[in-house]
């Protein structure tokens, strides 16, 4: 009966069935949430725990069926791996092998030429979820002078249970899409202590439906401009006939477009953590409560931004924070931090699949990043751009760089969302490889750019 239901509204709203079912189960995180404030909040932590791994498992069986096993598999192992290996670095190595490995292989046996809802879309949130879980139980054993603020705060003292760790990997608020939390987070979530009102359900039903707003909005734009910006456009041979200026303008629009796709998933599904209390975080220095915590999208930033890095740093927020906590700062021992972003960075596009595509995009990225530093470092220096930066002109200066901001986020977001080298590489083509020129020149060149401004200015000083 759901089958034809589900086929006659994805073919109604134009949108393929697992997209269809993708979405309603984000949705259905609401209800989810609302049992869980209205008749479970009291109730012991075990009831607690097996309601969030049977709501989980059962929107994970909707859109996945019977494949839901390799979930199952994933959480068992890491569970044992906690209990029978210890606090060790050798159970640290394991969990990142094993839970990559099985990753990587999920996406080499299903892998197609087209970005596909399936079982592995879920389980690269999940993968994150445990290799940090065996971080944190590894922290637990350590002093608390040994780790930083963040470490401390999600550092486990104790083995969790199986059932605990089955609650904390199917919360109905994070399996499908995200956003990542800490075992320690849930585990304040499930004791009743993430509120704003001790003993009581949070006061989180208006913040909630704030951000449920604001993703429908952004999933109303995706839907009615994202069918006039399509990827396959890109392919097409009337793309390759439009003039030069029209190829970039399309690149820029579609790449501010197909984000809200991302962005309207991952507001809704935040909307869901504040709902349960999962998103509490405490009060600012004002007194006022706030709930962020699941925050995976910074939207008036990610709106307003002229600069790439504001736009990394507003966009999936807690995956960056992850990876940040557990790949980059643990690369210390490398000595450079060049060499540890780099690290990351490659961390990140094996993470999201064996396509070259992934590759290319996260290198632009360590590119565009370091580029967009140095030119930020030049302003500085310079008295003259210094003055040209604060001067009446910025309005049109900053028009200007949202401009030129949005078509260089759109260039690398190409191969992104293309995947295989023949079909990034024909777009590339087409544009005469326009982004790589310009960034790898600037970063060979401005050093030196700099270097030879800084003198002329200390001389000038003295």
């Amino acid at each position: 009966m759901a089958a034809p239901l589900l086929e006659k509204l994805s073919e109604s709203l134009g949108s393929p069935e697992p997209a269809v079912r993708l979405i309603l189960s984000v949705l259905i995180g609401y209800p989810c949430a609302l049992v869980y404030r209205r008749f479970l909040f009291h109730q012991p932590v075990t009831v607690l725990h097996l309601f969030h791994t049977l709501s989980g498992l059962a929107l994970a069986a909707f859109n996945f069926g019977s494949q839901i096993y390799h979930s199952a598999v994933c959480v068992l192992v890491q569970f044992l791996m906690l209990r029978l290996m210890g606090r060790t670095v050798t159970a640290v190595l394991s969990s990142f092998i094993f839970q990559m490995v099985y990753l990587l292989a999920g996406y080499y046996f299903t892998a197609t030429e087209e970005y596909d809802i399936k079982w592995t879309m879920p389980h690269c949130v999940l993968t994150l979820k445990l290799i940090g879980l065996s971080f944190d139980y590894y922290d637990g054993g350590k002093e608390p002078s040994q780790l930083n603020a963040e470490q401390q705060r999600a550092a486990l003292p104790t083995v969790p249970s199986l059932l605990e760790v089955c609650g904390f990997s199917y919360f109905y608020g994070g399996f499908l899409v995200g956003p990542q939390f800490t075992l320690r987070s849930y585990q304040s979530l499930v004791a009743g202590q993430l509120t704003d009102s001790p003993g009581k359900p949070p006061n989180s039903v208006m913040p909630a439906m704030q951000r449920f707003g604001l993703g429908l909005l952004c999933l109303t734009i995706y839907a009615i401009f994202s069918p006039h910006l399509s990827d396959s456009y890109f392919l097409t041979d009337e793309y390759g006939a439009q003039p030069f200026w029209y190829r970039c303008v399309f690149i820029m629009l579609w790449a501010k477009v197909i984000l809200y796709k991302y962005v309207s998933c991952w507001v809704i599904a935040e909307g869901v953590c504040i709902l349960s209390g999962l998103g509490y975080n405490g009060v600012d220095e004002n007194g006022n409560h706030r709930w962020d915590a699941c925050a995976n999208m910074k939207v008036w930033l990610f709106e307003t931004t002229p600069l790439f890095t504001g736009t990394i740093s507003s966009f999936n927020i807690n995956t960056n924070a992850w990876v940040a906590r557990h790949v980059f700062k643990r690369l210390k021992f490398l000595g450079n931090k060049i060499l540890s972003q780099l690290a990351t960075l490659l961390f990140l596009a094996i993470w999201h699949g064996l396509h070259s595509g992934y590759i290319i995009c996260f290198s632009m990225e360590f590119i565009i990043v370091n580029v967009e530093k140095q030119v930020q470092a030049l302003v500085k220096d310079s008295p003259v751009l210094t003055k040209l930066a604060n001067s009446p002109f910025y309005p049109l200066i900053y028009v200007v760089q949202q401009l030129f901001h949005w078509l260089f986020m759109g260039y690398p977001l190409v191969a992104f969302c293309l995947f295989t080298y023949d079909k990034w590489l024909k777009v590339y083509s087409s544009i005469y490889f326009c982004g790589h020129l310009f960034f790898f020149t600037a970063f060979m060149v401005l050093p030196y750019l700099r270097k030879a401004l800084v003198p002329k200015r200390e001389k000038k000083q003295d």
